[in-house]
């Protein structure tokens, strides 16, 4: 990404809150599934650390015994880990962006490990300099490929959702409740230069661990980007025949 998109300062602080929990239901253990040697968790921080809109990073992980093993990679990591309630991902995500004090919060899932640090800075300048002022930004799913995303909200409307949420359901996903007003937030759909909807690139199944795994193992390494991704993955079509018919849950 081009320093251009750097110009504009920000006085906010920002938080960034990975989710992440042992108890898959599909894939338990997911998010210490190794890829090229390294627990797919810490993949995604390795691929993020170097972001300049990073802000403070934080994990969100739940009580359960089960993701004590979570909280230690953290602190191997030297990451910061906040454990909350383990069905109420809503609450887990606004007790932790109290505790961290944040003004904008990023959110990120354990489950996508092909985020990168540049295309993250991109998505958080775009929250910063939306006119009007974005209230919540989303990547869009008609653009990036499923598991490149990103949302961006701030801390006031993260609130809001908090107390007025009632069904369990939605709390378990965090944003639903802005994306289902758009008479009260101000929403943004970001789009990016072309439409790579039809890759899935989140890993919720085995098929998604081996489409995963196939593209690092290509690269050999984890720091290539999700441009370089996206070319590699059109010059190996069979690729996207490992988990195409993979159906992704609502939410």
């Amino acid at each position: 990404m081009p320093d251009s998109i750097y110009n504009t300062e920000t006085t906010k602080k920002i938080v960034t809150i990975i989710q992440a929990r042992m108890g898959s239901e599909r894939l338990p253990g997911k998010v210490l599934a190794p890829i090229i040697g390294t627990p797919l968790l810490a993949l995604i921080i390795k691929r993020i650390l170097s972001s300049r809109r990073l802000g403070t990073l934080v994990v969100a992980t739940t009580t359960e015994t089960r993701d004590d093993a979570v909280a230690d990679l953290m602190s191997e990591l030297g990451v910061n880990c906040f454990r909350g309630d383990p069905e109420d991902c809503l609450d887990r995500y606004y007790k932790a962006a109290t505790e961290y004090e944040a003004e904008v919060v990023v959110r990120l899932t354990g489950d996508n490990p092909l985020i990168d640090h540049q295309f993250l800075d991109w998505v958080v300048n775009a929250f910063l300099t939306t006119e009007p002022q974005s209230d919540y930004l989303i990547t869009s799913s008609s653009s990036f490929p499923l598991g490149l995303s990103v949302e961006v909200f701030s801390f006031s409307e993260l609130e809001v959702a908090w107390q007025e949420t009632l069904d369990p359901a939605l709390r378990a996903h965090v944003t639903p409740y802005l994306r289902r007003h758009p008479e009260r937030f101000q929403i943004t759909n970001l789009t990016g230069p072309g439409d790579y909807s039809q890759m899935r690139w989140t890993v919720d199944t085995p098929e998604d661990l081996k489409f995963v795994r196939a593209l690092y193992d290509h690269f050999g390494h984890d720091h290539f980007s999700w441009r370089e991704a996206i070319a590699a993955v059109e010059d190996h079509p069979e690729w996207i025949e490992i988990n195409q018919h993979v159906r992704q849950r609502s939410n």
